[in-house]
């Protein structure tokens, strides 16, 4: 099974849509995976499994945001396909 660690900026919407379905919600510290990258930095993540692939989300302050703002139904992608939630330039303030 392939592991890939995934900001919450390149979150596709079925990803992102499994990671809403598994943390209803929202995640907790028992939910918080903790290891460090080839770089010796130490990343926080969440897990989520598709059928070949788990995934570990980078823990940010704005990945809560990314997933209490999801609409499954209404949402807008990048030309990567990856999700893009409003009002993000806001939360860098």
């Amino acid at each position: 099974m392939k592991r890939i660690i995934v900001d919450y900026k390149k979150l596709t919407p079925e990803l992102l849509t499994r990671l809403t379905e598994k943390f209803p919600d929202g995640y907790g510290d028992d939910d918080i995976i903790t290891f460090d990258d080839h770089h010796n930095q130490t990343i926080e993540a969440v897990e989520v499994k598709t059928e070949d692939t788990i995934y570990l989300v980078k823990v940010h302050s704005k990945l809560h945001y990314t997933m209490t703002n999801f609409d499954s139904d209404n949402f807008t992608v990048n030309d990567l396909g990856n999700v893009i939630v409003e009002k993000d330039a806001d939360l860098d303030n």
